[in-house]
């Protein structure tokens, strides 16, 4: 036994497996038995069958110079052979280091096979979330931080048969959602509506969890013997209002009004945004009456 400038006095520690001891790794504290510490060939077992000196301070804690954080890990491993692995990359890295340092070889193989699995699975580039309930929609548009770009497709609803150009538009709203989705997933959530409803090509536009706007891309048409249903294709307006989403990204408040007047021509209405020429319909009216 010797002592250190600090107090703290190495010491060899030997003992039965049964016997506890008391460890301080980066001030993370553990307790547990040398049968543990000593159960594979590895580090800690030179450091407590008396093969090393150990570093202890005034209340017998085995002080150790590492990150304390995957400590307990390393423990679990040697206890059971095995021992769940960490979800991230940082975190499996960081146990990794550790492992190699405690010369723990068998978790060193495993925790390098799962690194190697992780790089080489593919994360994709854009994710929609598919709604199947009112419920998970609300919670999508209430918790993101993200302007919504919603989409219903429910071709199976036929209450009425379909124009003869109906399923090519139905295809291009698909298609113009898919470009979309991976032009702006980045700043725009994206989910599709597949829950069934009476709608069967509609688009819908949030704002800090509040709809702003939505573009209808069906309606009835009468024939001579039966009614059908029309499937439209309108482009250049779901542009638009993909656009003018954007102006809800990163603001805590409602759009900027001049942003938004000078981009689409809309004005603050008791009922909300409403265009120009609206507006200018409306003092229309207003003037023959």
């Amino acid at each position: 036994m010797s002592l250190t400038m600090s107090g703290e006095t190495k010491t060899v520690i030997k003992g039965t497996s049964s016997k506890y001891v008391k460890l301080n790794v980066g001030g993370s504290l553990h307790y547990t038995t040398i049968g543990t510490l000593t159960k594979q060939d590895t580090m800690l077992r030179a450091m407590f069958s008396g093969r090393m000196e150990v570093l202890t301070d005034s209340e017998g804690w085995i002080l150790i110079d590492r990150s304390g954080s995957h400590f307990g890990e390393i423990l679990n491993f040697l206890r059971d052979g095995s021992v769940p692995l960490p979800e991230t990359r940082k975190e499996l890295l960081e146990l990794l280091q550790e492992a190699k340092y405690f010369l723990v070889q068998d978790l060193v193989r495993i925790i390098e096979a799962a690194v190697k699995q992780m790089e080489a699975a593919v994360d994709p580039i854009c994710k929609v979330p598919l709604i199947t309930s009112g419920r998970e929609e609300q919670h999508l548009v209430a918790n993101t931080q993200k302007p919504v770009v919603k989409l219903i497709c429910n071709r199976h609803n036929n209450k009425y048969s379909y124009t003869s150009n109906s399923d090519d538009n139905l295809l291009k709203n698909l298609e113009l959602f898919d470009k979309l989705s991976l032009r702006f997933n980045r700043r725009v959530l994206f989910i599709k509506d597949v829950i069934g409803s009476n709608e069967i090509c509609c688009w819908f536009f949030f704002g800090h969890g509040t709809k702003i706007a939505e573009v209808c891309c069906t309606s009835i048409v009468y024939g001579s013997d039966k009614k059908n249903t029309k499937v439209e294709f309108p482009e250049a307006r779901i542009y638009e209002e993909t656009l003018n989403v954007l102006l809800y990204e990163n603001r805590d408040k409602g759009p900027d009004q001049e942003l938004m007047q000078a981009t689409r021509g809309y004005t603050v209405g008791v009922n909300g945004y409403q265009s120009d020429e609206e507006v200018d319909d409306k003092e229309r009216r207003g003037r023959r009456k």
